[in-house]
């Protein structure tokens, strides 16, 4: 697999580094951190974005926010289309000091593609290309500034304990009912009762109400991509009509009419 070369972050003099890249389905990216601020922005496909106390998931129409120093760590759910955009710190203090998910209209989608296209050394520049170009950064920041936040995160465990963040991950990448904690616990060589202390004692609420944030953050990020509602109730191990129930429990509207009143 071919990558664009990581973009110069020693470069001061530019406000901004794009880089468009591709990863296959499974791939698992190492944590790592950046001393410029990060915007992951997935053109298509979706993304589990993974810091050191929550997990994002990121489908199309959304992004996360990452601040400057922010390890984290990324696991390709599908084929994904990346769009990334790095702001130099002084540019990224204008934006929050915390992680986000952001969710990307029609206007920010093409500003973040246009300063992808800008920054592709192999393109022609022309002659008011700096003038636009700071342009389309100046816009980018006030779309961002404005833009809705999202509710796709998830608490995770530290790894003080990886019996724990390994469940977490295991169920992040498979959050059917159909797998039993007992399964899950098995598979990390825990007991149930110490998997279960765990979860109060690092994240302040059980297993099933955690795997049903994950479960309700998946099935949103499907219905972003227009998935339907029957085929994600049984991914997830529900009937369609248990699944709508916890939906509408959950988040008080039923999933087939959760996009029309975004």
């Amino acid at each position: 697999m071919a990558l664009a070369a990581p973009p110069d972050l020693s470069d001061t003099d530019v406000p901004v580094q794009p880089l468009a890249r591709t990863y296959p389905r499974g791939l698992f990216i190492e944590p790592h951190a950046h001393v410029w601020g990060q915007l992951l922005y997935a053109m298509s496909g979706v993304m589990w974005v993974e810091t050191p106390h929550e997990a994002l998931v990121v489908p199309p129409q959304r992004a996360v926010w990452l601040p400057p120093g922010v390890p984290h760590g990324i696991r390709v759910v599908s084929d994904l289309q990346m769009r990334n955009i790095y702001l130099r710190p002084a540019l990224a203090a204008t934006l929050d000091d915390r992680v986000q998910v952001i969710e990307v209209g029609g206007l920010l989608r093409e500003l973040i593609v246009g300063l992808v296209e800008q920054g592709d050394q192999s393109a022609q520049p022309a002659a008011d290309a700096p003038q636009y170009y700071e342009a389309l950064v100046s816009l980018a920041l006030l779309e961002l500034q404005r833009a809705k936040r999202s509710m796709l995160k998830i608490p995770l465990p530290d790894d003080s304990d990886r019996r724990l963040l390994n469940l977490c991950q295991a169920v992040m990448a498979a959050p059917s009912l159909d797998i039993s904690f007992e399964q899950h616990a098995q598979n990390t060589g825990a007991s149930v009762r110490t998997l279960a202390r765990l979860f109060k004692e690092a994240l302040g609420m059980g297993f099933a109400e955690w795997r049903r944030q994950v479960q309700l953050a998946t099935a949103v990020a499907e219905l972003i991509q227009g998935v339907a509602v029957s085929t994600i109730a049984r991914e997830l191990g529900y009937s369609p009509s248990s699944f709508s129930d916890m939906f509408r429990r959950e988040l008080g509207v039923a999933p087939s009419q959760f996009m029309t009143n975004r």
